[in-house]
């Protein structure tokens, strides 16, 4: 089922008198493509769950619309929607086992859509197969782990068979080994089912393994969609490339001067087509080439192992941050004794903002 969203825009009251109003989602105007996963993507109070909740119906927007396919959904209450949506804190009945939990939403069903006690339990049974949770259908809530249990409100989700799937930070409750594992399934249910699944996080590394594309938000507006890659390849502005990457890009100051990008006294790369002037430059810790006669010096702080990776920490007076880090192949010999460490960069990890705008400034040729 394609969704569009039109114009959608969201403002909350101030309650203090003479306080502005809140525009939690302003003009998001996008189209989710049939069967596909997006995620949602933002810091808290970016607007995220509020696009959720106005896509389910459980917030009425202030203006724009929202289309399931061709159909105009917007004042549609939210149990005609064909919506299934899952809670960031699960929110299953604890008194009711497994299966009568994945039950619940098909017992409420009236009229033309009533289904038999046979039918409900077949899609019990198999939108509990589905999320392999099968053999746990007898169990309450409380004997399951955090991960059980969320796959128990998505079957519950599930199993109304929805023309849209929504996920409202399902994670954020596990740790890290169950989030991985989780994400993994959430996807390959996504893949099986066909449904389109739009998946709120903050989790920059959960929205980009999984979804087939992504849309980044700050302060209700919606800043870059694209492709996972493509948006961390190809950041819009200075917050996207902020935002994306683990550890996170590197900000510097420079400036352009005859078609060459300075960094404090460095001259570390032609940049051709770039204005003159002052620059914001982003730097991603994998975009460090370690040479000797490498045109970036840095003051060298320390050398963290990760195994495969080797994560240097250095230190340089151009830097908008304490510490300027590298991530170089763990084969590199690196003397950690010297004073300095030297690099050449590589040019598709390094981006160029205005400094006040932080709009991106292209200098390829």
């Amino acid at each position: 089922m394609k969704v569009v969203l039109d114009k959608l825009t969201k403002i909350f009251p101030n309650r203090v008198k003479g306080g502005e109003d809140v525009v939690a989602v302003n003009d998001f105007t996008f189209e989710i493509p049939d069967g596909k996963l997006v995620g949602l993507l933002g810091p808290s109070g970016c607007g995220k769950s509020t696009t959720l909740y106005m896509i389910c119906g459980l917030q009425k927007p202030s203006g724009g619309k929202i289309f399931f396919g061709d159909e105009d959904v917007t004042d549609l209450s939210p149990e005609h929607r064909g919506v299934g949506l899952v809670f960031q804190n699960y929110a299953l009945y604890p008194h009711m086992t497994v299966k009568q939990n994945i039950l619940y939403p098909l017992q409420n069903l009236k009229g033309a859509d009533k289904l038999s006690k046979e039918e409900m339990l077949k899609r019990a049974v198999d939108a509990a197969r589905l999320v392999q949770i099968d053999s746990l259908l007898d169990r309450k809530p409380s004997e399951l782990s955090g991960g059980q249990q969320q796959r128990v409100a998505i079957a519950r989700a599930l199993v109304k068979m929805p023309r849209v799937l929504l996920l409202d930070e399902p994670l954020s409750n596990l740790d890290a080994r169950l989030r991985l594992q989780t994400r993994e399934e959430i996807r390959r249910i996504q893949q099986e089912t066909g449904i389109t699944t739009i998946f709120v996080t903050h989790d920059q590394d959960e929205a980009m393994s999984i979804s087939d594309v992504i849309v980044v938000m700050k302060k209700g507006v919606v800043q870059q969609v694209d492709q996972p890659q493509k948006v961390y390849d190809d950041p819009a502005n200075l917050f996207v490339a902020k935002f994306l990457g683990t550890p996170p890009i590197n900000v510097l100051n420079g400036e352009v001067k005859g078609g060459m990008l300075y960094i404090g006294e460095d001259a570390v790369m032609p940049v051709p087509k770039a204005p003159e002037g002052k620059v914001t430059v982003g730097i991603r810790p994998e975009g460090f080439v370690l040479d000797e006669n490498g045109p970036f010096c840095c003051r060298l702080s320390g050398v963290e192992v990760m195994g495969r990776d080797v994560s240097v920490l250095a230190t340089h007076e151009a830097s908008a941050n304490p510490v300027v880090r590298a991530i170089i192949s763990a084969e590199s010999k690196i003397d950690e004794q010297a004073e300095t460490i030297r690099y050449s960069l590589k040019p598709r990890k390094l981006f160029l903002f205005h400094p006040e705008t932080e709009e991106r400034i292209r200098y390829e040729d």
